[in-house]
C-alpha cells in the first residue's frame, strides 16, 4: 500500500485582513466625506459684541464667535480675524443636506 501525505495550507488570514482594511477605509472616505471636515483657514470682517480680558470678541456673517486678542475695539466696530472652520461650511455641504431633509419631510 502507498502512503499518502496530506498537506494542510492554512487559510490566508493576513492578506483577508488587508483586503478587509482596504474595503473598510474605501467605505468609510465615501460616506464620512473627510474633506468636509477638514479646517479651512478663514479671514472675514466681524463685528465686535464684547470685550474681554481675553481679547474682543466678535461674531462673523457666518454666525460664528471668534476671539481677537491684542484688540483695541469698542463693541459694535467691524474688525478682520482669522479662524479656522469646518469646510463643509464653505461648501454648501449643510445646504445640500438640508434641501434632502426637506423633500422627505412634507
Amino acid at each position: 500500500m502507498e502512503k499518502t501525505k496530506q498537506i494542510e495550507k492554512k487559510a490566508p488570514v493576513l492578506k483577508f485582513i488587508l483586503i478587509l482594511a482596504a474595503a473598510t477605509s474605501v467605505i468609510l472616505v465615501f460616506t464620512l466625506t473627510p474633506w468636509n471636515f477638514v479646517p479651512t483657514l478663514v479671514t472675514e470682517d466681524v463685528t465686535v459684541i464684547a470685550v474681554t480680558e481675553h481679547g474682543c470678541v466678535g461674531e462673523s456673517v457666518m454666525k460664528h464667535s471668534v476671539v481677537v486678542s491684542d484688540c483695541t475695539a469698542k463693541p459694535g466696530d467691524v474688525i478682520s480675524a482669522t479662524f479656522y472652520i469646518p469646510a463643509m461650511e464653505l461648501n454648501g455641504y449643510y445646504d445640500r443636506i438640508q434641501d434632502k431633509l426637506a423633500m422627505v419631510n412634507p
